[in-house]
């Protein structure tokens, strides 16, 4: 290990958070502080169906601007539910529709330089459309069906700037799920 952790303490808590401050020495023997943002992972879902993908926009604060993404979520008040329970949940919350496969592709980290948050990355096949069941943050959420293509040239535009999104499509992609993809 090259860092070692001399004391620890959190500096914010929140319901979906924890900011800590860490005293750390590092290899060569200097000491400094680390801050490390505590996040429960959460699931992201890439709702396909005959070359289109299911996306989701909506306001992101921290950003003060609209962007699409693949439905995502975590269930803080349920940390015990599996990852698989919370992608279908999330997928028929944001959308919805309901999965009648769904495959797990992997999982990844957020921005481990500074937080401790993955997310686990599925693909959801065999749709079934339903209706969606918004919670209070996400009024203003639409669903959008947007062909793959398009959804390549809508992140070449900057339309498209999610690291989550990006990188669940860059590891199916990979994994080749999808004919043609």
């Amino acid at each position: 290990m090259t860092i070692r952790t001399l004391s620890s303490r959190d500096v914010y808590r929140n319901q979906w958070m924890t900011v800590r401050e860490d005293s750390i020495q590092r290899q060569d023997g200097s000491t400094g502080i680390y801050g490390v943002v505590l996040k429960p992972d959460f699931s992201i879902v890439i709702p396909h169906e005959q070359g289109e993908f299911y996306l989701v926009e909506q306001y992101r604060y921290p950003v003060q601007g609209r962007y699409l993404e693949f439905p995502m979520g975590s269930w803080e008040t349920q940390a015990d539910a599996s990852p698989e329970t919370v992608a279908a949940g999330e997928l028929k919350e944001e959308t919805g529709l309901v999965a009648g496969r769904m495959t797990y592709l992997g999982h990844l980290f957020i921005a481990y330089g500074y937080s401790n948050q993955g997310m686990h990355v599925f693909l959801a096949e065999e749709l079934t459309p339903g209706p969606q069941t918004l919670a209070p943050e996400e009024s203003d959420l639409v669903c959008k069906k947007v062909p793959i293509p398009e959804f390549e040239a809508l992140v070449q535009g900057g339309h498209i700037k999610d690291s989550a999104t990006l990188s669940a499509y860059c590891l199916l992609r990979m994994q080749r799920r999808i004919p043609g993809l």
